[in-house]
């Protein structure tokens, strides 16, 4: 009987498979697992499985209404994730043989380690009358915390027990089922509740999206609060004997204000009124000045090393990568070129055994030829700086995984983006072991007639570990480049007095808090535990923060694509949508949704369930009560509006000129006053669920239209993009909104001629031959429009200028036009799925229309083969050749007779693609003959990785065949058989 090992990830699986060999035996590679007499060994790739309602409980999008609320299923089923069925299969298929007695539960040492892997042994047992079925295998938990081969087979000496792992595997449960309930009901609920006017108004909400989305909006709503105020600063030059040197006048008794209503503005180096400035100035201007000096030393080390939130923030600080770019490239950097560690992780600290392998990793960084790192990692080996040290090497400290590091594969073929990824890495990794920096920093006080002046000096002395970052050191040294800091000041002798040689107040303005990037975003999602006030919950959240490492980038895109925030530059600024769900929110009473004392609340609970403190039923039972509460308060609001800080726009009503105000759902007129029921002008904030700006609502008043505008949702809740007019209405005397989709069937309705002069035709209708213009929303044959020429259309051609939400630009029209199709164009989205996908727009001759046309996919099976080897498709052939069985003499003639090699013809063997025909030549061939060649080719010209020769670099030809810089040799098989038809 054998033990199958789950890991998490498949380069665990092999790192476990390289640390059993020597005391488990040699393992045979199989597709998806390793297998020796003792061990069966795969993997997951992270999550295979994901809850879900039962069919029964799950409402369908579109039909979201209160009668459905709330969701509270009885239990949840489990569903394949879509893009790792074919791995669950095959895990599955593992678990459930016959000669597996025991699971060992390998996933990553912490809570969604856990989970991962309950849910593919839940999975397995299979759902039977509303439960699960056990599997009856016993389950032991491997542990570790470093992946050395000596951690892991002591990991593998110490297992856990089942029962050890129960309150973990509780929590993780809870954790994963109390966040579906709280955001599939509070989305539902709030969708519902803005939904109520009709339409379909998507209104997302998450236990960390919201809360995320409420950081962002507060410090909106304090930038645009603030009101600027002038204040002045007095700088001076005095004049010593051995030179001048400058000074900022201070308060040496001002104490900064504390309290609820503190005013945080006040500085000890502000002064309030021009006068006072002046007078300050005027005082002392050429007037003898004291000077009292100190100085001393400090240190500055360097920073930890990375984790993935700081990594991304330092990434965005410098090089503008959003979370999103940065997590894709050091995933690359960790899963093609093998080049970082595993980096996902929260973990700024490395496994206290991990000092060999460190030694190993700079000698490899000292030989790299990385002419900008090598002198770096050979100095820190010269002068021994790799010692153990608490402060990098700390099991306390690491957690699921240990901090991000470099591997010992030197990295080639990186792109520009991953090259600066990696050397911030390496640098840091290298600058973590070098000494700390040393400054001397000088405090001086110049005073002059009760007045003071200070003067900083910060000079490095020692550059200790800014060695590394070579000319950058001065930007990450705090205040080395803020005026006279990190300059030397001239000396002053002791008891020498200096003159005042000039005095300048300078006016200057208050500014309001800076908007968030997506670094100081990412900063306010990790330590969102300060903004929890309850000691015991902001212990709770101390290590976690709002979502984790590995979901922070994901939120902060998915409220992107939510349209609750947009970019501008490197700021993120909250949309109307952010503002009108923080209304809603308080409005309903339901502001938990958009704490983060909700996360330090559950963090601390699953705490105590992982203690066995808190039985799972009681917090779940908590969530259901918590849910069940928010649903009601959303159902039973009753009042037209929410209260909330709402807009007066500048332009007057069109129908009586009265003043137009914004409240929760509609902006209004209010009448001449402001403040009466006004003359019943209105129009919708949010219609087809997407809310108007401020702006946009003023300029659709002023303009009496604006778009075309993306983001409406049809009441199935599919995207459109559309025109809104606001127009007047005959029979009820007023305007009214109206969404204009361009419809060009208007003109021919009300006989409005279309004028084409001017216009520039992309080219000839495929139906009729006349030209195609730009028309609305739409490109359209001349002669399906009336024009003067023609008032009465003839033909009725016409294709959208976006498709399924893919623009389609003039560009790609004329070539449709021209040649049949247009480019592959990637950004269509489903409206049955709502995924995403590729195709050309093509000219359907049968149909008389635009379709789409789908990239030619090569089959993943082999053709079947008939009896004579001829393709399948000779079916004739297979009734006619059914010579399955050979006569015994032939049998035995061929078994003296030396089979002679067989040749490929035109009829046997395949067609190579042009980019394998440049390397083994052309003409048909077969598998076998293709590898040898290959083979041949690598051979000659030295393509086998110096290091380990199972990888083979590409050159210019084998890059077009290998589609990457490297495979390995397993690899050339399977890539060959795409390049044969």
């Amino acid at each position: 009987m054998k033990t199958l090992v789950i890991a998490e990830k498949p380069s665990v699986a092999q790192d476990i498979v390289r640390a059993l060999t020597p005391v488990a035996g040699k393992f045979d590679k199989h597709d998806d697992h390793f297998e020796n007499d003792k061990y069966v060994v795969t993997s997951a790739v992270g999550h295979l499985v994901e809850i879900a309602a039962p069919e029964e409980f799950d409402v369908k999008r579109g039909k979201w209404s209160f009668a459905h609320l709330p969701v509270l299923p009885p239990y949840f089923e489990l569903k394949p994730i879509d893009k790792t069925k074919s791995r669950l299969s095959a895990v599955v298929k593992l678990v459930k043989r016959k000669d597996v007695s025991r699971l060992i539960n390998a996933c990553d040492a912490g809570r969604e380690g856990e989970l991962i892997f309950r849910l593919i042994e839940q999975y397995a047992g299979g759902l039977k009358n509303g439960s699960y079925q056990p599997l009856g295998k016993p389950v032991q938990r491997l542990w570790l915390q470093s992946m050395t081969p000596a951690a892991i087979r002591d990991g593998f000496e110490q297992l856990r027990s089942n029962e050890q792992m129960l309150g973990l595997a509780d929590a993780a449960r809870s954790r994963s089922e109390a966040d579906w309930m709280v955001g599939i009901n509070g989305t539902r609920a709030m969708t519902a509740f803005n939904s109520r006017d009709g339409g379909f108004f998507l209104t997302t909400v998450g236990r960390v999206q919201t809360p995320t989305l409420s950081i962002v909006v507060e410090r909106e709503e304090k930038i645009r609060a603030h009101r600027s105020r002038d204040y002045w600063e007095i700088h001076a030059s005095f004049l010593a004997e051995a030179g001048e040197y400058p000074g900022k006048w201070f308060d040496p008794n001002f104490k900064k204000p504390t309290g609820d209503d503190a005013d945080a503005e006040l500085r000890a180096d502000r002064v309030w009124t021009q006068r006072e400035a002046l007078a300050i100035a005027d005082a002392v201007r050429g007037k003898a000045a004291s000077v009292k000096e100190e100085s001393k030393p400090t240190t500055q080390a360097c920073g930890l090393l990375y984790d993935l939130t700081s990594l991304q923030r330092e990434a965005n600080g410098r090089f503008g990568f959003s979370a999103k770019t940065t997590l894709q490239l050091a995933q690359s950097l960790y899963e093609r070129h093998k080049a970082l560690t595993y980096p996902r992780t929260d973990s700024r600290a490395l496994p206290e055994d991990y000092l060999p392998t460190v030694r190993q990793t700079f000698e490899m960084l000292a030989g790299s030829g990385m002419k900008h790192l090598a002198p770096h990692a050979k100095t820190a080996l010269d002068n021994s700086y790799i010692r153990p040290s608490k402060r990098i090497f700390d099991n306390s400290k690491v957690s699921d995984h240990f901090a991000i590091i470099p591997t010992l594969q030197a990295p080639s073929g990186l792109s520009e983006a991953e090259q600066k990824l990696y050397d911030l890495v390496v640098r840091r990794f290298l600058a973590v072991f070098f000494p700390s920096a040393e400054f001397m920093v000088t405090t001086r006080i110049s005073s002059v007639l009760n007045h003071h002046f200070k003067t900083e000096g910060k000079v490095l002395v020692k550059p200790g570990w800014m060695a590394v970052y070579g000319k950058e050191a001065a930007e990450d040294v705090a205040d080395a480049k803020d005026g006279d800091k990190g300059q030397n000041l001239v000396p002053v002798r002791e008891g020498e007095t200096v003159r005042t040689e000039s005095v300048e107040p300078k006016g200057l303005k208050t500014k309001p808090p800076a908007r968030y990037s997506e670094a100081t975003l990412l900063g306010a999602m990790e330590g969102a535990g300060k903004l929890v006030d309850d000691d015991e919950l902001r212990e709770a959240m101390q290590e976690k923060g709002l979502g984790t490492p590995a979901t922070r980038a994901a939120i902060i895109e998915g409220l992107l694509t939510e349209k609750y925030m947009f970019r501008e530059g490197r700021e993120i600024i909250p949309t109307a949508k952010a503002f009108q769900l923080m209304t809603l929110l308080r409005g309903l009473g339901v502001e938990e949704l958009s704490k983060p004392e909700l996360t330090g609340e559950w963090e601390y609970k699953l705490a105590q369930m992982e203690h066995r403190q808190l039985s799972r039923a009681a917090f779940m039972g908590e969530i259901a009560a918590m849910t069940e509460r928010m649903v009601k308060k959303a159902k039973e609001y009753d009042r037209d509006t929410i209260p909330g800080n709402y807009a007066t726009l500048s332009t007057p009503c069109p129908n009586c000129g009265g003043v137009v105000k914004e409240n929760y759902r509609r902006y209004t007129c209010t009448g001449a006053d402001g403040n009466s029921e006004g003359c019943g002008f209105s129009f919708g904030k949010s219609p087809a669920g997407r809310t108007f700006e401020p702006e946009e609502a003023e300029q659709l008043l002023r303009d009496k239209k604006i778009g075309p505008l993306e983001g409406f949702r049809s009441k199935a809740g599919w995207p459109f993009v559309a025109e809104i007019v606001i127009k007047f209405n005959e029979e009820e005397k007023n305007w009214k909104l109206e969404f204009d989709f361009g419809d060009d069937k208007k003109g021919e309705e009300s006989g409005e001629l279309v004028d084409f002069t001017g216009s520039e035709s992309l080219g000839a209708c495929p139906k009729c031959g006349s030209p195609v213009h730009e028309h609305g929303s739409n490109y359209v044959c001349e002669k399906s429009v009336p024009t003067l020429a023609q008032p009465t259309p003839t033909c009725d051609f016409k294709s959208g200028k976006i498709i399924l939400q893919q623009p389609v630009a003039r560009e790609q029209m004329s070539k449709l036009l021209e040649t049949g199709k247009t480019d592959l164009l990637d950004k269509f989205v489903s409206m049955r799925t709502r995924r995403a996908f590729k195709a050309f727009l093509a000219w359907d001759k049968e149909a008389g229309k635009v379709n789409f046309e789908f990239e030619p996919r090569a089959s993943k099976f082999p053709p079947r083969k008939t009896a004579a080897g001829a393709p399948a498709k000779a079916a004739p052939a297979k009734k006619a050749a059914p010579a399955k069985k050979a006569p015994a003499a032939k049998k035995a003639a061929a078994a003296k007779t030396p089979k002679a090699p067989r040749k490929t013809t035109a009829a046997s063997g395949k067609q190579p693609s042009a980019a394998l025909a440049a390397v083994i030549g052309e003409g048909p061939v077969s598998r076998p003959e293709v590898v040898k060649k290959l083979w041949d080719y690598i051979k000659a010209n030295g393509l086998q990785d110096a290091t380990d020769k199972r990888r083979v670099n590409a050159d210019a030809k084998l890059a077009a065949v290998f589609g990457k810089p490297q495979v390995t040799m397993f690899e050339i098989a399977g890539i060959v058989g795409q390049h044969l038809t």
